[in-house]
């Protein structure tokens, strides 16, 4: 039953024998660099936006549930390590990438809530949600999904327990830092206005992530069945020590989501690199991409964000080697 929905609900297999099915009967060779391809890029592209579909509109009916101020006080309610597991936990229920995560840790500093509980949600929150959970386990199986958001929001809690020890409260803007956040009453959304909120919200998240999913397919599916395998294992597989390193660093500089990183993970493992390196990447891209430190330093000092960066970066460099180690046990 299990491997029924891995294969056939998350991983759709049955929609990559149709189209494979289809393009042969147009006289494409699906065998062939080319046909493979178009068979890659059509597959993964309507598969991910099914999925992503479906996760918007779970997830964001699941937000509605908790506003910015009923967040706050279900954070005000705890303290120490506990404060940090319930922002971590938060975080997996908001928004896809870290730049819309951004504004939100801004609010829950200005209101008064500790320094290491936001930057727990500010970790949590790109880089393990529920579209990470669903889209890894549809692609590399249960197994590692579920080890991927532990050791995720193990990174999360760990890194906002130490800002908090370092008392790094002056290395917040003073905008932000002697802000008051005001909470503002909430209306109780009927059933009904949460649906249409949930379904607005897929038509226009949808439409935002689109373009990154087709560039992620079409790269994926170029890496799939153009590049040779040697290449990569020789860069990204056993061959190179380093490469988990090299991963996390070169994803940190682009700008995507998980959305659109999937793909390239999917067709990398496909050609011999290694998992932790391809998990690596995925979370330097998400967690640590080139706009969201932007926008972050206009709310932290140097010091600070120069922390949360090598804290972070440290984390995914750690997590890659683990994987790499359970690699032959989960795969």
């Amino acid at each position: 039953m299990w491997d029924f929905i891995q294969d056939e609900i998350l991983g759709m297999k049955w929609l990559n024998r149709l189209i494979g099915s289809m393009l042969n009967a147009c006289g494409l060779d699906t065998e062939s660099k080319l046909g493979g391809s178009l068979q890659f890029f059509i597959y993964d592209t309507i598969k991910i936006m099914l999925l992503l579909s479906f996760l918007i509109f779970v997830i964001t009916y699941i937000q509605s549930y908790f506003p910015p101020e009923r967040t706050k006080k279900i954070l005000g309610r705890f303290h120490g390590i506990g404060a940090n597991c319930i922002a971590a936990l938060l975080g997996t229920v908001t928004p896809f990438c870290s730049c819309s995560s951004i504004p939100l840790f801004m609010g829950f500093t200005s209101a008064g809530l500790p320094l290491g509980v936001t930057f727990s949600f500010l970790i949590s929150s790109p880089m393990v949600d529920l579209g990470s959970l669903v889209l890894l386990m549809s692609i590399f199986g249960w197994k590692v999904a579920v080890i991927y958001v532990i050791v995720g929001l193990v990174i999360a809690v760990s890194g906002g327990t130490l800002i908090e020890k370092l008392h790094l409260e002056d290395q917040v803007e003073d905008f932000i830092r002697n802000g008051r956040s005001m909470d503002t009453p909430q209306n109780e959304l009927t059933k009904r206005d949460r649906l249409k909120y949930a379904w607005e919200q897929v038509a226009v998240t949808a439409k935002k992530v689109l373009p990154y999913v087709i560039v992620g397919v079409g790269i994926g599916a170029v890496i799939h069945n153009w590049i040779p395998q040697e290449w990569i294992v020789r860069v990204l597989g056993t061959g190179n020590p380093f490469g988990v390193i090299l991963a996390a660093i070169c994803g940190i500089p682009m700008y995507a989501d998980i959305f659109g990183c999937i793909p390239i993970a999917e067709a990398l493992v496909a050609k011999g690199a290694k998992l932790g390196v391809v998990l690596a990447f995925l979370m330097g891209v998400i967690t640590l991409s080139l706009p969201s430190m932007i926008m972050l330093k206009k709310a932290i000092k140097p010091k600070l964000l120069g922390i949360f960066i090598a804290i972070c970066t440290v984390g995914i460099i750690l997590v890659g080697y683990f994987f790499n180690l359970i690699q032959n046990y989960i795969l």
